[in-house]
């Protein structure tokens, strides 16, 4: 539950208005990557946390959606229901923030 917390506040803090420089944001994904490298962790939700790091880093704010409903799976099968629940709404949410029109 803490890697996914963890991902969660990042990932909503790139969502921030204004945005936070881009140099704060590559130091906290820099942070949470090396927060969760010493997290012991189920291989699955270790993989799709990797992922949504990537995803992350890759396309910043426009990723965020993405990367937080990549994890719904993996948390509801590592953290339970509830996890996965929290982590649907909260990428539903990233989505509603980045395109506000739909």
């Amino acid at each position: 539950m803490y890697a996914l917390w963890l991902t969660v506040r990042v990932a909503q803090d790139m969502l921030l208005d204004p945005p936070m420089p881009e140099r704060a944001a590559r130091r906290r994904l820099l942070a949470l990557e090396s927060r969760l490298s010493s997290l012991t962790l189920p291989p699955p939700l270790r993989r799709a946390l990797a992922g949504a790091l990537l995803q992350l880093r890759e396309e910043g704010p426009v990723g965020v959606p993405l990367a937080l409903g990549s994890l719904v799976a993996p948390a509801r099968e590592s953290a339970g229901n509830e996890a996965g629940e929290a982590l649907q709404r909260a990428a539903r949410a990233a989505r509603q923030a980045v395109s506000p029109s739909r």
